[in-house]
């Protein structure tokens, strides 16, 4: 049995009269991939801001690899070895897509140097040896961007913003991954070869990756598992061929006509 990296142990929260998680309870094993579904105020971003520390449940714990992080801040769990992309990438418009991970790689290593709280990285990894320059370039070519290195970020393509994103979080080596909607701003034409690239770049074998979507294609295609929330709950956790049928999540997320789409592709 794989190592439980992450448990979210009934987890509760609320703004007033609205209860936005309801005692979430989630296993997340190491290596996995799990695909974060429902519509708009179901609770996705409540239990990732609960994860990554920007908000704090009203009752409940968060464990990550063995410690309880409920209380601690979202930089101290980012040096931990939890990474989120935002949906909206977060990048230094001015510069270059070379700069940006030049900045990223910079922060890395002058933290690591100082014996910070980010975890180890494996010493059977040598690429922390070498210079910024380097690994940002590498990181350029793992990501597919080589032909956008020396473009300013605010000129990029949506798509190719989304990747530079995910390259910057990655600088870190997490050990969990989240993604908020990696595909949406990207042209239907894109997001698959978007997603599928992004996929192919942060699994390593041990990087376990969260995903907020709403393109059932995308979740059924990329992800081993399943989170369907509804109303601050968790009303499905299964395989998506299992998820994606369940009654309830048909009714409440995906809907009669793209659920009987999904079939048909399978």
């Amino acid at each position: 049995m794989s190592k439980v990296i992450l448990h979210a142990d009934s987890l509760n929260k609320s703004f007033g009269a609205v209860t936005a998680a309801k005692n979430i309870n989630v296993e997340v094993e190491q290596g996995s991939v799990l695909g974060l579904i429902g519509t708009n105020g179901a609770g996705k971003t409540t239990f990732v801001n609960m994860i990554t520390g920007y908000l704090k449940p009203d009752t409940g714990r968060v464990i990550f690899d063995g410690k309880d992080i409920t209380d601690l801040q979202p930089r101290d769990i980012t040096r931990l070895g939890i990474c989120r992309s935002f949906q909206i990438p977060q990048l230094y418009n001015s510069m270059t897509a070379l700069e940006n991970l030049e900045v990223s790689y910079s922060v890395v290593s002058l933290i690591e140097s100082h014996g910070s709280l980010f975890t180890k990285l494996d010493k059977a990894i040598p690429s922390y040896n070498k210079t910024v320059k380097a690994l940002a370039e590498e990181a350029l070519e793992r990501f597919n961007l080589t032909a956008y290195r020396d473009k300013t970020a605010r000129v990029l393509p949506g798509g190719v913003r989304k990747l530079l994103d995910i390259a910057m979080a990655m600088a870190v080596r997490p050990k969990i991954l989240l993604l908020d909607e990696p595909t949406s701003g990207v042209s239907a034409e894109e997001k698959f070869d978007i997603m599928a690239m992004v996929m192919n770049a942060v699994k390593d074998g041990s990087t376990t990756v969260l995903f907020v979507e709403h393109d059932m294609e995308i979740v059924s295609k990329h992800a081993d598992r399943v989170l369907a929330f509804y109303a601050g709950e968790i009303i499905a956790d299964e395989p998506p061929e299992i998820a994606l049928r369940d009654p309830k999540v048909i009714e409440f997320i995906v809907g009669e006509t793209q659920a009987k789409m999904l079939q048909g592709a399978h």
